[in-house]
């Protein structure tokens, strides 16, 4: 389960980290409990951000059976994925 505590924690944490390939593990390493995943945000598809904020996304994902899908449920939620906005007029 994935809480609005934990969500706000992980945004503080980015920020505070920055964003690049290694703030996945960072964040691992504080909760490694949850899965942590980051990309770009258009690699992303059919899938609403549980949070936005001004340079990347956040989306929920749940694991099971071996797959992995994105959900907007934080009770069922197993991981977050931390996606990069690319400001693409900048």
């Amino acid at each position: 389960m994935i809480d609005a505590a934990l969500l706000d924690d992980v945004k503080e944490e980015v920020i505070a980290h920055g964003l690049d390939q290694s703030v996945a593990a960072h964040l691992r390493n504080r909760w490694p409990e949850v899965h942590f995943t980051f990309c770009q945000d258009d690699d992303i598809v059919a899938a609403q951000p549980i949070s936005s904020y001004e340079t990347f996304n956040l989306y929920l994902v749940v694991g099971g059976e071996g797959c992995i899908s994105f959900t907007s449920v934080p009770e069922q939620a197993t991981g977050v994925v931390i996606a990069e906005l690319f400001d693409w007029e900048g």
